[in-house]
């Protein structure tokens, strides 16, 4: 129901002076059940006092009433508006401090509307970290109760992807116990929670995707972590058709991704930090279940895939010899964006060397190949010109179909020099050589945070 001024007067009299605490109580659930409305959240907000006698309540001596006035709180932190959550800061402080109680689900209460209330308002953000949100947050990741991490979870993940978060958040959480904590709770095992889960594996990203101190998380063994949870996230798919996997699946694909950009992966062997055949494996097997299920996905599993072949010779082994290529060819019909990042991943693989070569072509590589340079998108015929220009330089001897005979040439003619549209003409597609391509084997792939 929506409430007019008077009646928001009337609960909050009632609330404050009632004959008895469960009328008072009764007052404070009639307001709650008002500001779910916008409607009376504004009327509210502009009522004078009306804040005021709201934070009393949260701060006073009677749990339920306590409770009730967090509860009316949370509904205000619902708004949109921008003025409502501004209008919420004097509850701020006492709320953080509530976060050190004893009742779960107070806290919990506590959590999401302060995460709520983040992510409304910059003046909120502001107000919070001077009060020592940052520390309160790292308190409460060793609760022991699940409902209060995924809430956690939450808090943070709306903290973390503040515009001001790269210079003035990230930092002071990095600086924190949160980061260990939180790959702990990422390790899998018995234990994992998914829900839990998914909401820190949304904070890593962000916190990834800022690029404040990667090489931090390295070390602490983000790689070999998000990667067992991959292989998890894969077992659990045979075993269940569960819907809510992607929800987990999405963030570690593109902390793995992000993580294999840094340039102290290398330093700190980061990419053994990866079982190669056993991650490809996981990769092929959600790939299979998304082409079904969410084709969304796929995209972020190629992307992973790119990465981790782009300077892996290993990694490149792993898929040859595990005979992946036809079922990486068979996702090229999708969408162009998923044609372009298999294109990329098989260039890759060519980009290694002649034995490599060897394994990709002959096969079913070429009339897939000729089917690519046929697309509309430019993207897509110039990454299969590339993969052939590839294909002809390590392979020169090659026959360009059933019933061609191969050609030994004493002098190769593809020469070192030679160029994609080059290639482009000797196949006769004079009409692609207007075209503009970049080269993108040993292309890195960064995910925005977004």
């Amino acid at each position: 129901m929506i409430l007019g001024e008077a009646e928001i007067q009337q609960f909050l009299q009632l609330a404050q002076r009632g004959t008895d605490e469960k009328q008072r109580e009764s007052a404070l659930v009639s307001l709650r059940r008002g500001l779910q409305h916008p409607q009376t959240q504004q009327t509210f907000i502009w009522l004078e006092g009306s804040m005021r006698t709201l934070v009393g309540l949260l701060t006073s001596n009677r749990a339920l009433l306590q409770l009730e006035a967090a509860r009316c709180l949370h509904e205000l932190s619902h708004s949109e508006q921008s003025a409502v959550a501004e209008a919420c800061l004097p509850a701020t402080s006492y709320l953080l401090t509530y976060l050190s109680g004893h009742s779960s689900d107070f806290i919990e209460l506590c959590l999401y509307t302060l995460g709520n209330l983040i992510v409304e308002s910059e003046a909120v953000r502001r107000r919070l970290l001077p009060q020592g949100i940052v520390p309160a947050l790292a308190a409460c990741i060793q609760s022991p109760h699940l409902t209060v991490l995924e809430a956690l979870g939450y808090a943070l993940s709306q903290l973390l992807q503040a515009k001001e978060a790269p210079e003035m958040i990230i930092p002071s959480v990095l600086g924190s116990t949160l980061p260990q904590h939180i790959l702990q709770l990422l390790q899998p095992g018995p234990k994992l929670n998914p829900g839990v889960a998914v909401e820190f594996a949304w904070c890593l990203h962000y916190i990834i995707c800022s690029q404040v101190n990667n090489a931090l998380l390295i070390s602490h063994g983000g790689l070999s972590t998000l990667g067992l949870l991959l292989l998890d996230v894969a077992g659990a798919v045979q075993r269940t058709e569960d819907a809510g996997l992607e929800l987990l699946v999405c963030p570690v694909l593109r902390c793995l991704s992000n993580l294999l950009t840094e340039a102290a992966v290398e330093v700190m062997g980061g990419p053994n930090q990866l079982e190669d055949e056993r991650v490809v494996a996981a990769l092929y097997i959600l790939l299979q279940f998304f082409v079904q299920k969410q084709p969304s996905l796929l995209p972020e599993c190629l992307w992973l895939l790119n990465n981790l072949t782009a300077n892996s010779p290993s990694f490149c082994t792993s898929l040859l010899s595990m005979d992946l290529i036809k079922p990486l060819l068979q996702l090229l019909p999708v969408s162009n964006v998923v044609s372009v990042l298999v294109l990329t991943v098989l260039c890759n693989v060519a980009e290694k060397g002649r034995a490599y070569c060897q394994h990709l072509w002959p096969g079913p590589l070429l009339p897939c190949l000729i089917g690519t340079l046929a697309s509309s998108d430019t993207e897509v015929v110039g990454q299969s010109l590339e993969l052939l220009h590839l294909l002809f330089f390590y392979r020169p001897e090659v026959s360009f179909g059933p019933g061609t005979p191969v050609l030994r040439p004493v002098v190769s003619p593809w020469p070192l020099s030679l160029s994609i549209l080059s290639i482009a003409t000797f196949l006769g597609l004079a009409s692609l050589c207007g075209l503009q391509f970049r080269t993108c084997s040993l292309w890195l792939g960064r995910h925005s945070s977004k």
